[in-house]
């Protein structure tokens, strides 16, 4: 699989990433090995989580297949700490003392000395922007944290932190910026991906596939064994159920039935070969299912192809 360096930094990532947010949920220990063992025997590196994602058993079930599967060294393992769900209540908390505490805790989830990006999973209105990023030094300074990353900032929100950071040689550079992106939402286009074209970081682009929509799976119904029809993830996939995303899902499937090529195959080929994007993280409940999305890595979409879906999903 092709690496991407990540913005002007020396991190190198697998142009597709492996996501993680149902491990140790919808996806058990025996299908995370499957798919991690199809991930690296194409030759992905990056792996993506959170401290959050299953209350931390992702975390887990990634630290028990390091060494099994593969080697710490041969993974590109990127965490996430400042979202937490406690009582089934979204919670956000960036302040120095709780994100440092969450590194530790993730750091022994994952059975490691250091993860190797350590990201700010979203924007915190009531710490102070600079008490946040103090965890980022200390996380990187200590080598706890080989790069850090922000996820899940606006545009303005993105500048400030990268500008914030390279001010001082001492403080710990941003490499990423972690972002929702798909021909179903690009709304990062109108300030982050600029943000980070002119500052120097690479792009991580979550839910390539439009949080599965763009698959095609729910073109007629909600299938029963899908995320849409989990109590956990319905609401998620709700907001691309609309008349707006089935036309752009049309489309997309009527440019793979012409090329020869699965919905899935176009829609995440259009966000990996996106500029700026180091890379696409899409999750699978399945092995099976991720070896389909692994198919992309053969092919490219045909520049009027990429044109014409452009112009159905311009959101301005």
């Amino acid at each position: 699989m092709i690496k991407r360096r990540a913005g002007q930094s020396g991190l190198e990532l697998s142009r597709i990433g492996l996501g993680t947010m149902t491990w140790g949920r919808d996806t058990d220990t025996h299908e995370a090995a499957e798919q991690l063992r199809s991930f690296v025997e194409v030759g992905g590196n990056f792996i993506d989580t959170a401290s959050t994602y299953a209350n931390g058993d992702a975390e887990r079930v990634i630290g028990g297949l390091i060494g099994t599967i593969v080697s710490r060294e041969d993974l590109v393992i990127a965490t996430k700490a400042g979202v937490a769900f406690p009582d089934g209540i979204r919670s956000v908390n960036n302040s120095r003392h709780h994100l440092i505490s969450e590194l530790d805790k993730s750091l022994t989830r994952l059975g490691s000395d250091y993860i190797d990006l350590w990201q700010i999973h979203t924007w915190d209105a009531d710490n102070a922007l600079e008490d946040t990023l103090s965890a980022l030094d200390y996380a990187y300074s200590s080598g706890k944290a080989r790069y850090v990353g922000i996820s899940n900032f606006n545009g303005w929100q993105s500048a400030r932190t990268i500008t914030l950071q390279e001010a001082n040689t001492a403080k710990a550079p941003i490499a990423t910026i972690q972002s929702e992106y798909s021909l179903l939402n690009r709304s990062i286009e109108e300030e982050v991906m600029d943000c980070a074209h002119s500052l120097g970081v690479g792009i991580l682009a979550w839910s390539p596939l439009g949080r599965g929509v763009l698959t095609g799976k729910y073109r007629q119904s909600i299938p029963a064994d899908s995320r849409g029809a989990t109590p956990h993830f319905a609401n998620f996939i709700a907001p691309y159920l609309d008349e707006n995303s089935s036309r752009i899902v049309e489309a997309v499937a009527a440019a793979a039935g012409g090329l020869g090529y699965s919905p899935l195959e176009v829609a995440l080929a259009w966000v990996r070969d996106a500029p700026g994007v180091t890379s696409a993280i899409v999750g699978a409940r399945t092995g099976a299912q991720l070896r389909g999305v692994l198919t992309v890595e053969e092919i490219t979409l045909p520049a009027i192809v990429r044109s014409a879906l452009d112009d159905v999903s311009r959101i301005f």
